[in-house]
């Protein structure tokens, strides 16, 4: 795809699941992918069976671990980066505000928020460079409230928030910003989403996931696959005018309210 060939793109948390699909699709749009991601495991099958995939295992939360795999990645990279995807998240605890555990709380920030900018401190010096693109991974509970999953809905309206800011900022540097907000997606991450809830409130898996989809005009949950192409559209040059944008790929929702 026009725009996308010889790109250095870094994907974290892109040893699974929405990262690990952009990183597929990056690659076979002609970029070059550093995935990082804190599972060794996922990463080494992922390399596997794509050799040309740079990884490192890093835990994004860590300011350390983040400076070091930049040390690594300007290395690898000859000190330019095109793209950046902080795709790195959690679903955080699940029920009423005034049962949540604080250090619970405080992780889901962590990784939803605090990784997000750990990462684009370090990535934005290198992309204004050139010009690029960045992506940000919120989702449709970063528009709408999400009972008995405040922590996570708290922490990607902020990413919201945080995107809109970086466009403004870093506009003039040729840099677009958007953040993408997916729907319910498809994967072992949201049968726990429903799993926990379930526990929450009582309800039966099979009565969680039908109200997790009875909200959208489309009735579906989509898939990985579907927010990788929405990515890629978006670095690619068909999407060079897009920029502080909330992207949503959800099959239109209405609400995340299930009462």
């Amino acid at each position: 795809m026009q725009g996308i060939k010889d790109k250095k793109v870094l994907i974290t948390a892109g040893a699974t699941g929405i990262g690990k699909a952009t990183a597929i699709a990056m690659m076979k749009a002609g970029a070059q992918v550093h995935v990082c991601d804190i599972d060794a495991q996922a990463l080494a099958s992922f390399k596997q069976d794509y050799p040309l995939l740079l990884t490192s295992v890093t835990n994004v939360t860590k300011p350390d671990e983040v400076a070091e795999m930049f040390v690594q990645l300007q290395q690898k990279f000859s000190g330019k980066l095109d793209f950046l995807v902080n795709n790195a998240g959690v679903s955080g605890p699940a029920g009423p505000i005034e049962t949540l555990d604080i250090e619970e709380w405080k992780a889901t920030f962590d990784v939803n928020l605090h990784a997000t900018f750990f990462v684009s401190k370090h990535a934005i010096p290198l992309i204004k460079q050139h010009g690029g693109a960045i992506m940000n991974l919120s989702s449709t509970a970063g528009l709408f409230g999400y009972p008995m999953r405040s922590p996570y809905a708290s922490a990607k309206w902020a990413i919201v928030g945080l995107s809109k800011t970086m466009a403004m900022e870093l506009g003039p540097f040729n840099i677009r910003v958007n953040c993408i907000c997916p729907g319910s997606v498809n994967g072992d991450r949201m049968d726990r989403v429903i799993s926990s809830i379930a526990q929450a409130t009582g309800e039966s898996l099979g009565k969680v996931r039908q109200d997790n989809v009875k909200n959208t005009s489309m009735t579906t949950f989509v898939d990985a696959e579907d927010i990788a192409n929405m990515i890629v559209f978006s670095f690619c040059d068909l999407g060079a005018k897009i920029s502080g944008q909330s992207l949503t790929v959800d099959g239109d929702t209405h609400s995340l309210a299930t009462y």
